[in-house]
Order: structure tokens, then C-alpha cells, then sequence
């Protein structure tokens, strides 16, 4: 058994690389996190425990990440919302366990609301619903608002590498995608949730209040006390496959 790969074309030209096991079901599908790509620790993590156990597996790159093409300036939470169920249409048979981290979280949770049918479970690292509205936007200082009103777009600092452009575009249309604002999230399959409580980017809380709306009974909240945002250490690995497991049993 091996990963194949390709790219699926999508609507104006774009292509979104992809990399595929093929196994038994359901198909595990990675949601990466906000600029970042399928080649990372947990993605790869993922890849290897499927070979191992003769699971499908889909890992991909939204437009503009990764291996994909696309400007990543062009990128909007409608645009990544749309890869993710174009990849569950094209490359799942059945049904899946959407893993989502950071951004891909909330990714998970608009596909899971679209498509409630093909979601058997997921499981969130780090979750971050609602970030370019709750998290993002609340902490853009004053020349960085300065530098959206007359460009349009910021270039906001980063402790994993180069600076991320923020657009205006980005955060208008991630308002419009919020979740939290409702008084309940209308997904009832099963989620595993894991979060650092040392996570400078995606607050415990907000993940809690993430577990807390979801609709289904069936919600476990894992708080790992001395974990960052990435989760990526061998013992928070470990976790992230423990919780795939379960959730593909």
C-alpha cells in the first residue's frame, strides 16, 4: 500500500494538490490550519498510521497553501469552506472523519453543517472558529487597521515564519461564516476535541465554547495542560491517533 497523489481542478483554473491512501473506511480527510500545508507533523502522522492500519486517508492544500495554486491573498474562509466539501465530493466514497486543526476546525465545521451526511465523526486540534472575527481582528493594532483601510491588506507577524497577509477581504468574509453567535452548532456527530492550555493563538476557552454549543451529545473535551498550539510533541501525536481511532471504530 502506498499515497498517490494529484491535483483537482477547480473552478477558474485553480488546482488544489492532493495525496491519497487508499483503505478502508471511513475516509480519515485532513483540514490543515491557516497558512500552513499537508506536509506538517500531524498530517504526516496521519498518513503513516493509515498505511500502517490499511485506512483511507485524504490530505490536501486549500488554494493558496501549499502545493495548491492560487495567491494566498486571495483566500477566504468561503473559498477554503468550498475546497474542503469539493475534495469530500471528489475523493471520499462514503463517509469521513474530518480532523481539523486551528483553521481547519472551523473549516471542519462548515463542511460537517453542509454535508451532515457524510461526516461520521470529527477531530478537532486547537479549533478556532469564528478566528478572523474573535481572535484576529480584536488584536490588529492601530497601523495595522491603518494599513487595511488604505491597502486593504496587513501584514501580520508571526512566531512560525514570515509575516501572514491579512486582507480586508478575509476578515469580511469570515464574519460572515461565524458560528459561535449562535446559541447552538447544528452538528450532531460525534467530535474529540483536543486543545493546549499554553496556546497562545487559540485561547482553551474558546475551544470549550466551541464543545459546549456543539449539538450532539457525544462531545469529549481534551485539555492538555502543558500543550502549545501545535500539539505536535510525540505524547500529543499520540493523542491526535488514540482520538482517530476511536473515532473511525
Amino acid at each position: 500500500m502506498s499515497e498517490r497523489s494529484g491535483f483537482l481542478e477547480r473552478p477558474g483554473g485553480a488546482r488544489l494538490a492532493w495525496r491519497k491512501v487508499d483503505g478502508r473506511g471511513p475516509t480519515v480527510v485532513w483540514l490543515g490550519g491557516f497558512k500552513s500545508d499537508m506536509a506538517g507533523t500531524k498530517a504526516q502522522a496521519l498518513a503513516d498510521w493509515a498505511l500502517a492500519r490499511g485506512r483511507a486517508y485524504v490530505r490536501f492544500d486549500y488554494f493558496g497553501h501549499g502545493e495548491s495554486s492560487g495567491d494566498f491573498r486571495d483566500g477566504t474562509i468561503t473559498r477554503w469552506r468550498e475546497d474542503a466539501l469539493a475534495v469530500l465530493d471528489a475523493l471520499v466514497d462514503g463517509e469521513a472523519v474530518l480532523v481539523g486543526s486551528s483553521m481547519g476546525g472551523w473549516i471542519a465545521c462548515l463542511a460537517a453543517m453542509a454535508a451532515p451526511a457524510r461526516v461520521k465523526a470529527m477531530v478537532l486540534v486547537a479549533p478556532a472558529p469564528d478566528f478572523t472575527e474573535k481572535l484576529m481582528k480584536p488584536e490588529i493594532p492601530p497601523e495595522g487597521l491603518a494599513d487595511l483601510a488604505r491597502d486593504g491588506v496587513w501584514l501580520r507577524p508571526s512566531e512560525y515564519g514570515e509575516p501572514y497577509p491579512i486582507t480586508r477581504a478575509l476578515l469580511e468574509d469570515g464574519a460572515r461564516w461565524s458560528i459561535l453567535e449562535a446559541q447552538e452548532v447544528p452538528i450532531a456527530a460525534p467530535v474529540r476535541i483536543l486543545q493546549g492550555g499554553e496556546d497562545p493563538d487559540v485561547p482553551w476557552a474558546h475551544a470549550l465554547q466551541l464543545a459546549q454549543a456543539l449539538k450532539g451529545p457525544d462531545v469529549v473535551f481534551t485539555l492538555v495542560r502543558d500543550g502549545d498550539h501545535r500539539l505536535s510533541r510525540p505524547q500529543d501525536i499520540a493523542r491526535l491517533l488514540a482520538a482517530v481511532d476511536e473515532a473511525v471504530s
